[in-house]
């Protein structure tokens, strides 16, 4: 009897041990999908937040004063103005989801964004990382992370330079 119940016993636990844990790390998923979606809508100017929650939140280059759908929307409108042409691409577009110990389902990404400015045709090549929050297969926080400094820097110079012709024009 004793050998019996030894053997149930180790049955058990032989059988628990070969259950598969859930998968943790992914390059393939709906959630990824869905990114590489944004990001395409994002590419065409398609200003859709229909892959969002209603009480999402959006961080980019701060942890402070999340904007809204909506309000990111706009944001991306607004840059709109200082670009010819921008969009992500290249073969450098890296994508993954993770579930984080607290069950929280993360889409990671690392992506090369390009602009061209339309004051002077400048070209900028800039890596950009994001990171999604998905909770039933929306949307509810995103962080953008980017250096702008070249971005910033060739705007203040159109700036500067438009100025200097102005005051030239008015002597």
């Amino acid at each position: 009897m004793k050998k019996m119940i030894l053997q149930c016993t180790l049955l058990v636990l032989v059988l628990s041990a070969c259950q598969q844990a859930p998968v943790r790390y992914t390059q393939n998923s709906p959630e990824i999908e869905t990114v590489k979606q944004l990001i395409s809508n994002y590419d065409s100017k398609n200003y859709d937040t229909s892959m969002y929650a209603d009480t999402s939140k959006t961080y980019y280059n701060t942890k402070d004063n999340p904007m809204s759908a909506n309000e990111a929307m706009d944001f991306h409108k607004d840059s709109d103005t200082n670009y010819i042409s921008r969009g992500f691409g290249g073969s450098h577009q890296e994508y993954e989801m993770v579930i984080t110990d607290k069950g929280e389902t993360w889409v990671n990404s690392w992506l090369d964004w390009k602009g061209t400015l339309a004051a002077n045709g400048k070209e900028i090549d800039i890596p950009i990382h994001l990171t999604f929050q998905f909770v039933d297969g929306k949307i509810v926080r995103e962080h953008g992370y980017w250096d702008p400094t070249t971005v910033v820097l060739e705007l203040q110079k159109i700036e500067m330079e438009a100025k200097m012709a102005e005051e030239e024009q008015t002597e």
